[in-house]
């Protein structure tokens, strides 16, 4: 089966309800501002949690809507028509908190953190990579000890994104010898106020909803219940890992990029048919008009293959190589659709009068975050065992 049916109804209320709201909440100036401070808008955020969005990944019992990764996945895309300002904080609370805790929390952590994340009052944000460790997260060099009834983490980790505003790190440490790889890894929950905890800001061209942090660790204490998923947990981080948050974690990203692309078609789409050159508008021109229909017609096969990796996460089915595609294709689609939309707009593109320049700047990366096209050929290569 595929997701290629009629969109559920409640899915199609959510986007007329967030079309409406991006509209009204994130003009064009605002965007532009918010670009310009790396930041996001606080208090529009806080009205997208009222609208309980975030509960989407989120069960019930904590708070939540139920689990519906087609309805967060709609609801990212969505959002990413105003670039990355309102959907970058949403996967901090929806995916990075929600998801991840609701699959692999103790029921502790479930408790405590859930409903806070469900009313978007608390974000997490990634401790993955690290200076000298990059998409080889069995090679992590952060070391995280037990300590009679505390652990203690020394080390460092990079592109931290978001870090000086989330409450926690969702952090992957190494708590054994080095050579055992992916039996010694233990995610941790470690609060970013945590004595010991020292950041530094990392600038950087795309997705400047935030900056990204290198975050050092020394001697930093934490209590048992820390270790994410509980005790039992401690060295069972790469099950955490490589298990289904990873797929969707691969849904996320890949729905930024598609939600990015799809602005910078509609806006390229836009300006051609009121922009005029020898007395009509460009679009009526041929060259313009294959340009448009290309970039249109690649949007739509990047939305099946997200929409189609995301039906299968949400029915349990196994989705690893339908993921990993989806993030290689799109991605790299999505840079492929950004630069014929900027031929399309010309000098236009690169004045901040249209969005067109931060759509591309935005999507040059997506190739590299969240897992590269080259480690997703890679990963390919493997489950398919060639």
């Amino acid at each position: 089966m595929s997701y290629f049916a009629n969109e559920p109804d409640h899915i199609t209320e959510i986007r007329r309800q967030l079309q409406r709201f991006v509209s009204e909440h994130a003009p064009r100036d605002k965007r532009r501002e918010w670009d310009r401070q790396s930041t996001w808008p606080r208090y529009t955020f806080k009205q997208i949690a009222e609208m309980g969005l975030i509960g989407l990944t989120i069960p019930e019992e904590y708070g939540g809507m139920g689990q519906d990764i087609i309805g967060a996945t709609a609801v990212i895309d969505e959002l990413c028509q105003a670039g990355a300002f309102l959907a970058g904080p949403y996967i901090h609370a929806a995916f990075y908190g929600g998801m991840n805790l609701a699959e692999n929390g103790s029921d502790e952590q479930k408790a405590e953190f859930l409903p806070k994340l469900a009313r978007g009052e608390m974000f997490l944000c990634y401790g993955l990579s690290e200076p000298n460790v990059g998409g080889d997260l069995a090679s992590v060099e952060t070391r995280s000890a037990m300590e009679g009834d505390e652990i203690v983490v020394n080390g460092a980790k990079r592109w931290c994104t978001g870090a000086d505003w989330s409450d926690y790190i969702y952090c992957l440490t190494r708590s054994g010898p080095p050579e055992d790889r992916y039996k010694n890894l233990t995610f941790l929950l470690i609060p970013t106020n945590a004595p010991g905890v020292t950041m530094q800001g990392i600038e950087h061209s795309n997705l400047r909803y935030t900056k990204s942090m290198d975050v050092y660790f020394d001697n930093v204490r934490l209590p048992k219940s820390a270790i994410v998923g509980g005790e039992d947990n401690w060295n069972k981080g790469w099950k955490l890992l490589a298990g289904r948050a990873l797929d969707v974690e691969k849904i996320e990203i890949t729905a930024v990029a598609y939600g990015i692309a799809r602005a910078a078609v509609e806006e390229a789409w836009q300006y051609a048919q009121e922009r005029e050159q020898v007395g009509k508008p460009i679009a009526q021109h041929q060259a313009i008009r294959h340009k448009l229909v290309s970039a249109r017609s690649k949007l739509q096969a990047a939305k099946h293959m997200l929409y189609h990796g995301a039906y299968l996460a949400q029915t349990g089915q196994p989705c690893s190589i339908e993921t990993s595609m989806a993030k290689l294709f799109v991605a790299d689609t999505a840079v492929e659709i950004a630069t014929t939309c900027q031929q399309v707009m010309g000098a236009y593109a690169l004045s901040d009068a249209y969005d067109m320049e931060r759509h591309v700047r935005d999507l040059l990366g997506m190739p590299i975050v969240g897992g590269s096209s080259d480690m997703q050929k890679n990963n390919l290569a493997s489950l398919m065992r060639l």
